[in-house]
């Protein structure tokens, strides 16, 4: 299939992916902004080098590309009023659809085809914003299939709550970002001042199993998930279950089973800003600990993932080998080894083991 990709497709300014892996990449869903940000000020966002625009428009929200097609600015710099998006330069009015409705300088123009903007499909999901650069109408369901946004366990069910913590950038690759939240034998030592525990690092075996998707991931082990510094940090011999869930190719679940039946599930939405700058969502949803402020779940969450970006940020290469013979590999890394496969299978090549 990945053999029909067009590679003829204009391709954003700047772009710092391969143009085969820019196309391939494309065709999936990516959030890009949180919900409750798009308000009736237009708000900016990149995907994949594009620069996009999000601002709502009644009840809809409207995607488009980050520019007026009069003369070129953003329309980010512009304002808003909840129903359309108007321009910083000339005040010209886009609204539902991305449809240019008025020109201040002319109010009886017939607006030209070209005045209207080039927009995406919108998906509120998730308490983020979702869009695919590949499909070219408005509505959810037509070109690329909404259907295929990664689930997310536990979002609508009434016994857990939901959280959406704010984005955090990494200045990474998103590849190198999922396999790290993938990775289970650095907890000992990357997250040595929230749940970590140095004293145990041992990681039992454990066996990948592929879906249409990605793959499944289920890691038993004594390793707890409460935060360092809580009284009474699990029940004595209690096993924890991770299970990750893989959607190619850079979102993940992982629900982690804590006592007396909780629930944990964080969403690892790695959204690709560039090749060099991954913007990482995180939705929530746990049965426990529910009263709790909100901000201490934001606090935490944030100091995981800081402990996360440092690594990231620092490896070498920036990219992700996809060919096995390029870096060692233990046992414990059987996660990394099938994700790589997978980005592989799809057709991600050249510019991931450059």
């Amino acid at each position: 299939m990945t053999d029909l990709i067009d590679t003829s497709y204009d391709l954003p300014r700047n772009c710092t992916f391969d143009a085969r892996d820019w196309n391939i990449l494309a065709r999936h869903w990516y959030p890009i902004a949180l919900a409750r940000d798009i308000g009736t000020a237009p708000v900016a966002a990149k995907l994949l080098d594009e620069t996009l625009v999000v601002y709502r428009s009644g009840k809809q929200v409207v995607v488009a590309n980050d520019i007026c097609p009069h003369r070129g600015v953003p329309l980010s710099m512009g304002t808003g009023d909840g129903n359309s998006v108007i321009c910083a330069y000339h005040g010209l009015r886009f609204g539902a659809g991305g449809r240019c409705h008025h020109v201040p300088a002319h109010p009886d123009l017939h607006i030209p085809e070209k005045l209207h903007l080039r927009t995406y499909p919108a998906v509120e999901r998730y308490g983020l914003i979702w869009t695919c650069l590949r499909s070219w109408s408005n509505q959810p369901g037509e070109g690329e299939n909404c259907n295929s946004i990664s689930p997310m366990p536990h979002w609508d069910d009434p016994d857990f709550q939901q959280i959406v913590c704010p984005s955090i950038d990494i200045f990474g690759f998103a590849g190198r970002q999922m396999e790290g939240f993938l990775d289970v034998a650095h907890f000992g030592f990357v997250h040595t001042t929230t749940f970590g525990d140095a004293n145990n690092t041992y990681v039992p075996p454990y066996v990948p199993e592929f879906h249409a998707n990605g793959f499944d991931v289920q890691y038993r082990s004594s390793v707890g998930n409460y935060p360092i510094g809580v009284k009474d940090r699990g029940k004595p011999g209690f096993e924890w279950l991770r299970h990750f869930k893989v959607h190619l190719p850079f979102t993940a679940t992982l629900t982690v089973h804590f006592p007396d039946n909780g629930r944990l599930v964080i969403m690892n939405a790695a959204s690709p800003v560039s090749a060099k700058v991954t913007r990482m969502f995180a939705p929530i949803a746990r049965n426990f600990d529910k009263d709790l402020p909100v901000q201490d779940v934001y606090d935490f969450n944030r100091r995981v993932f800081e402990e996360d970006k440092a690594i990231v940020e620092a490896q070498k290469p920036e990219e992700l080998p996809l060919d096995p013979k390029l870096e060692a590999h233990i046992p414990a890394d059987r996660s990394s080894i099938a994700y790589r496969r997978g980005l592989r299978d799809m057709g991600l090549s050249r510019f991931f083991i450059s």
